[in-house]
């Protein structure tokens, strides 16, 4: 236990929840058993180890008349999928008369192999929540009070017709979620479309965008390129900013696996945390230093001839330029200078690198969340490239994402700069999307506000507050933002709390959309400062349901795509995300379009758009990144047949479909994008990214030409013999269009019907799918071409990675010596500043006041904003208070000793009072909180703003309320790692 607070009074919501919650739990739980009794039980279908014929998946009408476990009534077992963190563990739940009784996880999934984490053994929790938003509520007089589904839908929709009209399609914005699963994310970026606008995102573009950004401009796919069990094939494995043992805790199981085969395990990291109790050796680097550190380790794999000279030559760009950079800037007693760790362990860990092949790196939000975290993002695959450990089983980058769909939302959701699958808002794509949704185009076009504003990049989720707050004359778009959709998304994961209760204030519209209220509700109701209130704003809640209610797909970190099972029945008023989303496209008058190519089913009396046509519709059109072969049916067949694919290949070891017969003969568990052609080509998934030793029909694959062919007189094509297994071009090649395929005289292998939708076309909007069966399976060649992979990023500020110091930082002479980028105007829509904060800082000797750096993460126990774990009985239990951490010498020199109150004082003003634990798993400069809390706000509590009766039970003061100003050059990445504060005892 961290802290040991027992739970003995109120300490929530209501009186004694957590003994009002267990006994509520036991009334729904099996009787009472002694060790003997469960052991004999378990056997005997509802316990460890449940048979495959009664999942519901495989035969329903077996299960409904299994015996109850109660002694009567309805039993069934539904397969779905923790919704906490990517690692994808597959759950059993069982349900009785439509209650769900209890959970067992899934022993013969190759992902979880059986396990949970505290998280996901407290998951049936969630789908009973008692503290969740039950009904359709409307801010009247600071309080919420309930309101039905109807009158919430025309207010809404009514105010949104009202905004559009005054100030044009970009004054609403739509933040997404995450947690929606493929077909809602899909569904909410066809919907802001035909709303007529791009201003739309979701968590991704603060966890993980400069990983998309900075790994898709490297070799192609902005994806992990391995997976969790490919890291038992690693020799080593560093990971750097990632504490995989909290954050994704089942991941540690395929590590821990890999250690016992003798994998060597370092942890590069500015806090000592729970992963790194686990590695071989341990590196404390100071915070924001990846660059140095990396570039560090390249310096003396160089020096050393240790990088692999074949590799390179056949797929690199640009290399031998990184290497005269890294040479000559960072010799040992620079990175020392500018990260702290002295040559000895450098050269250590370059050997042990050099000398355990393959390797691969593992990184997280900790490199990511930074204002050059596309920078660190490079750096860490030019190291992985200069060792020739991309491509390669056991190898790769396995970056791990947050919340169980940041994968699939990302790949098929609402982002701000393209349209499902990573297609451009060039005028091609978007006529692509209008044949494939059956719109025309032209009606699709005068939606918007111009033409221009619909190939503009939107406003991403980070700056929203900016799109409020900012003066309008400087916004690159008509008018400010009005209105705002928080659709499954928690604001504390956000940076600058007190602008965003500002713009909070300020908005016309606010409609919050989550199975829990989220701290958007207490913030919307808590008062503010009277200038900043709009008089005639709106506030909404409605209330979403959970994963759990609803069916669809997910796709874990590894890309592995998994099919949810509907456990139970929306509870209370709540309807599925999909459902409100076409129930409110009927009010704007636009529902026909969304929903024409779904069949409608009965929900609670209600249309619902089948979920399994919105995959369908993904499959017909997603082909850049192969989201086009994962049917339906190929996915359930996977789900219930998890027994026969293997724990270190995701292979399937043969054997076929009982109910179908599908054979599932080569297929990869979850069939890993891409997945490409259609599902009749059974392409069977592509376990490793950029793999040679394959062919390509065997998930096999090499890098992606997608930045042209040639620069400045260097092929960009990799070299003549390096292909993937059994192709029939044997150099490289450009992508695939119609006009390389008529060169090669491979045309007339379509079919007539095929060469009518590909005529003009390239393998990206061939609707028939009939140039990459030819390419592929016809000739083993890869359809985006094969090219190498880049170490000099031209389009990017920084072509090579370069360090810059964070905005606040408690280093000035650092700050001077690499300094920030220089502002940058109408960057995403809004004006960004670098260089001027970073000055200012330095002049108004910011350092002195605040001179520790702060920094954030996660803890085991709870999960992304928080709302929904610590509303969770079970989970609030084992973690009850937020906190600080703090180095014993810091502490003493303030007074403070463990388990004293204190406050965390921020650059912007902000003061949290949290509990203060001593520690030295912080060094003496850094102090470190978790983010998931919220629901105080500088020292008081924000219960009386929530909704009666759905407030979280453990409520904390947000790290994010004090983090400051600070965006990715690239991406708009939130600057979450590195700000700087002071503690004092309370």
């Amino acid at each position: 236990m961290l802290l040991t607070k027992k739970t003995t009074g109120t300490t929530g919501a209501t009186s004694s929840p957590f003994i009002h919650s267990l006994r509520r739990g036991l009334s729904q739980a099996l009787p009472t058993l002694d060790r003997r009794s469960f052991l004999r039980r378990s056997g005997l279908g509802v316990g460890v180890g449940l048979a495959a014929s009664q999942l519901s998946l495989v035969q329903k009408a077996q299960a409904a008349t299994a015996k109850s476990i109660t002694g009567a009534g309805k039993v069934e077992v539904k397969r779905t999928i923790c919704t906490h963190c990517s690692v994808g563990c597959a759950v059993d739940a069982v349900v009785e008369n439509g209650v769900w009784v209890r959970q067992e996880a899934v022993f013969d999934s190759p992902i979880n192999l059986g396990a949970h984490c505290a998280k996901g053994a407290a998951l049936r929790e969630h789908g009973h929540g008692e503290y969740r938003l039950r009904y359709p509520m409307k801010l009247v007089n600071g309080k919420y009070e309930r309101i039905s589904w109807d009158v919430a839908l025309n207010e809404i929709s009514a105010k949104m017709l009202e905004l559009k009209k005054a100030s044009g399609p970009d004054s609403v914005y739509y933040i997404g979620s995450s947690k929606h699963n493929n077909e809602q994310a899909y569904l909410l970026r066809k919907f802001v479309s035909f709303w007529g606008t791009n201003n739309c995102d979701h968590q991704a573009r603060i966890c993980h965008s400069t990983t998309v950004a900075g790994v898709a401009n490297t070799w192609g796919y902005g994806a992990m390129t391995n997976s969790y069990n490919d890291m038992q094939n690693s020799k080593v494995a560093l990971y750097i900013g990632s504490n995989a043992a909290e954050a994704h805790p089942v991941s540690m199981l395929h590590m821990l696996h890999a250690k016992e085969n003798g994998c060597k395990m370092i942890v590069v990291d500015p806090r000592f945390t729970r992963t790194a109790a686990k590695a071989d050796e341990f590196v404390r680097i100071r915070s924001g230093t990846d660059i140095p550190f990396l570039f560090g380790l390249v310096y003396h794999i160089f020096k050393n001839g240790w990088e692999d000279k074949k590799y390179i030559n056949d797929r690199v760009y640009g290399m031998e330029a990184v290497k005269a950079e890294v040479l000559a800037k960072w010799t040992p007693d620079k990175v020392e200078e500018a990260c702290g760790v002295k040559e000895e362990q450098m050269f250590k860990i370059a050997k042990m690198l050099h000398d355990n092949n393959p390797g691969t790196i593992v990184w997280c939000m900790g490199q990511t969340q930074h204002t050059i975290g596309n920078a660190m993002v490079r750096a860490s695959c030019i190291l992985q490239l200069a060792l020739g450990n991309v491509g390669k089983t056991g190898g790769g980058t396995n970056i791990f994402r947050g919340h169980d769909n940041v994968q699939g939302a990302t790949d098929v959701g609402p982002n701000p700069d393209s349209l499902p699958g990573y297609y451009g808002l060039a005028e091609g794509s978007w006529k692509h999307f209008a044949n494939t949704w059956g719109v025309d185009f032209e009606w699709i076009k005068k939606q918007f506000a111009s033409p221009a504003m619909m190939g503009k990049n939107g406003i991403t989720v980070s700056r929203w507050i900016d799109g409020v707050l900012e003066n309008n004359e400087l916004i690159d778009q008509d008018s400010n933002l009005r209105g705002v959709f928080y659709w499954g998304h928690a604001p504390n994961s956000q940076t600058r709390g007190l602008d965003m209760k500002r713009a909070m204030d300020k908005l016309d519209l606010l409609v919050v959309v989550d199975p829990y209220p989220s701290a958007t509700a207490a913030m919307a109701a808590m008062p503010g400062k009277a200038e900043d209130l709009n008089p005639n704003r709106a506030v909404y809640l409605l209330p979403a349901a959970t994963q759990f209610e609803t069916s669809g797909s997910c796709t874990a970190s590894n890309r592995s795509i998994q099919w949810r099972e509907k456990v139970i029945e929306p509870l209370w008023e709540s309807r599925s995300d999909h459902m409100i989303m076409h129930q409110l496209a009927e009010k704007l008058g636009f529902a026909k379009e969304l929903s024409k190519n779904y069949k409608m089913q009965k929900v609670g009396g209600m249309d619902e758009p089948v979920p399994e046509d919105i995959l369908r519709e993904i499959n017909k059109c997603v082909w850049t990144i192969g989201y086009t072969g994962q049917s339906p049916e190929r996915l359930k067949a996977h789900m219930k047949n998890m027994n026969v694919f293997d724990v270190k290949t995701l292979k399937a070891k043969g054997g076929k479909d009982k109910e179908t017969g599908y054979d599932f003969t080569g297929d990869y568990f979850g069939l890993p994008w891409p997945c490409y052609g259609t599902p009749e080509l059974k392409h069977p998934g592509s376990p490793n990214l950029y793999d040679t030793s394959k062919h390509v029909m065997e998930g096999g694959g090499n890098f992606r030409a997608n930045f042209g062919v040639e620069r400045e007189g260097k092929s960009l094509l990799a070299e003549d013999g390096s292909h993937s297994m059994g192709a029939d071009i044997t150099t490289g090649y450009p992508e695939l269009d119609h006009i390389l395929l008529k060169k090669l005289g491979w045309w007339d292998e379509l079919t007539e019907a095929e060469k009518a939708k590909a005529e003009g076309k390239n393998w990206k909007t061939d609707s028939s799918g009939g140039m990459i069966r030819v390419f592929m399976k016809g000739h083993g060649c890869h359809p985006f071409g094969n090219a190498k992979a880049r170490a000099v990023v031209w389009n990017f500020p920084d072509p090579i990675p370069q360090h810059r110091e964070p905005l606040y930082g408690t280093r000035p002479d650092m700050m001077v010596k690499y300094p920030t980028h220089d502002d940058r105007k109408a960057f995403w829509r809004l004006p960004t500043l670098f260089k001027t904060v970073q000055d200012k800082n330095i002049a108004d000797k910011m350092h002195e006041k605040f001179p520790l750096i702060l920094t954030s993460g996660r803890l085991v126990e709870y999960e992304g904003g928080g709302e929904e774990t610590r509303a969770n009985p079970w989970l609030a239990e084992l973690q009850q208070e937020a906190y600080v951490e703090i180095n014993p010498k810091t502490a003493a020199d303030r007074g403070i000793r463990n388990g004293d109150r204190v406050w965390l004082l921020g650059a912007t003003g902000a003061r949290l009072d949290v509990q203060a634990m001593v520690t030295e798993r912080v060094d003496t400069g850094t102090v470190w909180m978790p983010f998931h809390f919220s629901g105080r706000w500088q020292g008081a509590d924000m219960l009386a703003h929530y909704p009666k009766g759905a407030a979280p039970i453990v409520r904390g003061e947000a790290v994010n309320t004090a983090t400051t100003y600070g965006y990715d050059s690239v991406t708009m990445m939130q600057e979450t790692k590195t700000t700087i504060c002071n503690i004092e005892k309370a």
